[in-house]
């Protein structure tokens, strides 16, 4: 007996059925970002990552055009599992003869077409978008979609109405619902006088960018908050109360980012909350370390709690999954591999759990079996899982790390 069939057993002593948790985990999307290839840089002429955000490293490799970022796409898809799709940033619309004719506000479908590309020939599931509102001229005093500059906030508005024909052309090309994230960095570094009329101002905003037409069955549209921005640490225009209570008034999806929050703040919970009154959930997962929320995602115990939510819920069809981390210490491809792979290792860590007899005993009140139960689980072999999982994926005996050290060596070292 191998060490697969000796862990079935012991999980089906559980009450666990591991062929079915490994089914399960095959259909389960995740949407991979594309700008932990380039340090959040984009290809419309930033040159430098700007508004809130910071990316901190050297690390030799750093994909510069849409070509190089796609060949370093192309492999790190390769050394995942699972169904995956592609999470894009407007600032990587590759512009070709309209480079520096067009602006944010008038990116078309057509600047994407090679992305759409790309996806098909590589056998992704599809594509998720999110308008660039940082790293461009027209943010004014670290304000867009909030600012009390008319010209500036109309440019921003018609940005966020451009992606959504974006986002839909994205749904009909793949058949398959296109998640469009809106965050915006809008703060203040200090103390603010008013804190009222910039969510004034964002409120109209929003609402002006969801009076575009849009097919709402293709386009899903999520509002993302965040505690703080780098520069910006007093104040938060886009607060997670103003977007949650958006999002419940005007019929759109809420994105939790669980390096979003607080460090005592836990997504894990906020998930169940926002299932009792949405049907869909959309989340960004990352790592926060203090004040940094973008390390790339390890098997922590919060990733595991947050699966376990999205599996006891039965809404692995309801909660929307994309990644969201950037370093540029590190390999970069190593970067994604290591996050996606950890994701799909808590998904499973999460179907293994005999989550309807766990139920049961919280609902007789037996509490005492129910510690003892979940400890004891804590010990099965769930790596004899993982293991089986890949190997049925074609991945079985492949030491995928010594293929990015000889694609680092081959292709990335030659970046300079």
């Amino acid at each position: 007996m191998n060490r697969y069939e000796q862990a079935k057993q012991m999980f089906a002593a559980y009450g666990v059925d591991t062929d079915a948790a490994i089914g399960k985990l095959a259909g389960i999307p995740v949407s991979v970002h594309c700008w932990q290839g380039d340090d959040v840089i984009g290809f419309d002429g930033a040159g430098s990552l700007e508004g809130g955000i910071q990316t901190t490293g050297n690390y030799p490799g750093r994909a510069r055009t849409p070509e190089e970022l796609m060949a370093d796409l192309k492999f790190a898809f390769s050394l995942m599992t699972g169904k995956k799709r592609l999470n894009l940033h407007a600032s990587y619309a590759i512009l070709g003869g309209d480079a520096g004719k067009v602006d944010r506000d008038a990116y078309r479908p057509e600047h994407f077409a090679p992305w759409v590309k790309f996806a098909k020939e590589i056998g992704l599931d599809g594509i998720d978008f999110n308008p660039t509102f940082f790293s461009h001229p027209k943010v004014k005093n670290g304000l867009t979609l909030s600012s009390p500059d008319e010209e500036t906030r109309k440019f921003w508005v018609r940005h966020g109405q451009a992606c959504l024909k974006i986002s839909e052309y994205f749904a009909e090309q793949f058949g398959t619902p296109c998640l469009m994230n809106i965050w915006i960095a809008d703060g203040l570094k200090d103390v603010p006088a008013d804190r009222l009329t910039p969510r004034l101002r964002l409120k109209q905003s929003l609402d002006e960018i969801l009076s575009a037409p849009y097919d709402k069955n293709k386009v899903v549209v999520a509002v993302e908050s965040k505690v703080f921005g780098i520069g910006l640490e007093s104040y938060t225009v886009g607060s997670n109360e103003f977007y949650q209570n958006y999002a419940a008034t005007r019929g759109i999806c809420c994105l939790l980012d669980n390096g979003h929050y607080h460090p005592l703040e836990y997504v894990s919970d906020k998930i169940p909350s926002l299932l009792a009154f949405y049907d869909r959930v959309a989340l960004h997962v990352t790592r926060g370390v203090r004040w940094d929320s973008d390390h790339v995602v390890l098997l922590e115990d919060e990733l595991k709690e947050i699966c376990k939510e999205i599996v006891r819920g039965n809404a692995t069809e309801k909660v929307m999954i994309g990644l969201d981390y950037f370093d540029a210490s590190i390999n970069r491809i190593s970067a994604w591999v290591v996050g996606e792979r950890n994701m799909q290792k808590a998904l499973l860590f999460a179907l293994l759990q005999p989550n309807e007899r766990l139920k049961a005993m919280q609902e007789e009140g037996n509490f005492t079996e129910q510690m003892m139960l979940q400890e004891e689980l804590k010990m099965l072999p769930y790596g004899d899982v993982w293991e089986e999982y890949l190997a049925r994926n074609g991945f079985a005996g492949s030491d995928w790390f010594q293929s990015v050290r000889a694609y680092e060596k081959d292709v990335l070292a030659k970046r300079r």
